[in-house]
């Protein structure tokens, strides 16, 4: 799967997670935080799609995937860089 579609299938994890993606600019790496009571993935699109990837994929490994649909390229993904 290319890494757009891997960002998209993300996109459409954190929906059933109740998350949003934010891509923002500046000098941070990225990660999860709480912005009024609203659960954000946060991520710097100044980096490559690669990292932002990861980024995502650190995130959603700490959540409790396992009875959740996800799509099996999307799983090997988060499996192997999470």
């Amino acid at each position: 799967m290319k890494p757009g579609q891997l960002f998209e299938q993300f996109e459409k994890l954190a929906e059933k997670f109740e998350l949003r993606i934010i891509q923002g600019k500046g000098d941070f790496y990225g990660g999860s935080c709480i912005i009024k009571q609203d659960k954000v993935i946060v991520v710097n699109k100044m980096m490559p799609i690669e990292q932002r990837l990861r980024v995502l994929a650190q995130e959603f490994s700490s959540l409790n995937l396992n009875s959740i649909y996800i799509v099996p390229a999307l799983r090997d993904f988060i499996n192997e860089n999470g």
